[in-house]
């Protein structure tokens, strides 16, 4: 079932369209990546969805509702984390996530129950009595993920949520990430940290000047922008290329003296070993898939070209 859709999706801003003509269809356990450069549309996109910006033309429908006619039951179902985690610095986490319960109408037994809940699950119990002022932007970020979780959402929009954090804590929240979406939670998430989104996310969606360009599995992304979802990379006698390229599957070859990269829509290992193996010698032979980052960088590179 589809937890979010859009048809015909544009914003408008006098002559500039931020987001034009967006159809969307996010499935129920979802995590789907919003992919693009700053200014491409991707917050435009999100803050339609919860009703904090009106639509120039189209619709959006989340859970089955309106976010224009009914941001008060949207906002009530779906946890937002911001690329701005906004806090009162002077308060405790205690206390900030208190002030948000309240916003939520819990009542005093269950608004504790549940702040106790989140916290230890964001590994933030032990400095729940801390002012926030002197939490790092990674601890910060916790306490974001601990204040969504306090709706119980059935739909997670993480705008940029990685964004400044080192490393480690950026690894620690991909996991937490992860285990949202092993309890069914739908989650939408905006990112331009390409390695980060091919880990989590279902599918990705690419925007470029406001309009969603590609949209797909990295896979089925790759099939389209690379030619092929397969890359091989072969060590061999020179002169294959011409071998290489009459196999079935075989999209793109990139050949340097011995060495080959081959581009193909199945694994060709059998049939390039026995190509190197008959005309010469085979030294390795080596599969991986493409990453986002090379579709992106390729993508891009053949739009500057077109233009």
């Amino acid at each position: 079932m589809a937890v979010i859709q859009t048809q015909g999706l544009t914003k408008r801003y006098g002559r500039v369209v931020a987001v034009e003509d967006l159809n969307l269809s996010v499935e129920e356990g979802e995590v789907f990546g919003l992919l693009g450069p700053n200014g491409s549309g991707k917050t435009t996109t999100i803050l339609m969805l919860l009703g904090l910006t009106e639509p120039t033309a189209g619709e959006a429908r989340v859970l089955g509702l309106d976010p224009m006619r009914q941001p008060l039951e949207v906002k009530a179902r779906v946890g937002y984390l911001p690329d701005q985690v906004g806090f009162y610095g002077e308060l405790t986490a205690w206390e900030n996530l208190r002030y948000t319960t309240r916003l939520l109408g819990l009542p005093e037994a269950e608004a504790r129950a549940r702040i106790q809940e989140v916290l230890k699950r964001m590994g933030l119990w032990e400095v729940r009595e801390r002012r926030v002022a002197a939490f790092s932007r990674g601890m910060r970020q916790r306490l974001g993920l601990a204040e969504v979780l306090l709706k119980r959402p059935k739909v997670a929009i993480l705008d940029e949520p990685t964004l400044g954090l080192d490393p480690e804590a950026a690894r620690e929240f991909l996991e937490l990430i992860k285990g949202l979406k092993a309890e069914g939670i739908t989650i939408l998430l905006s990112s331009h940290l390409l390695h980060q989104v091919q880990e989590i996310c279902d599918r990705v969606g690419l925007f470029h000047k406001g309009r969603l360009a590609l949209l797909g599995t990295v896979e089925e992304l790759s099939q389209r922008v690379l030619g092929g979802g397969y890359e091989i990379q072969l060590e061999a006698s020179p002169g294959l290329e011409a071998s290489i390229r009459a196999l079935e599957g075989v999209a793109r070859v990139e050949a340097e003296g011995g060495r080959y990269r081959v581009w193909a829509t199945r694994d060709l290992r059998p049939e390039l070993a026995q190509v190197a193996v008959a005309q010469g010698s085979l030294y390795s032979l080596t599969l991986r898939r493409p990453s986002l980052d090379e579709v992106y960088a390729h993508y891009f590179q053949e739009v500057a070209h077109a233009a």
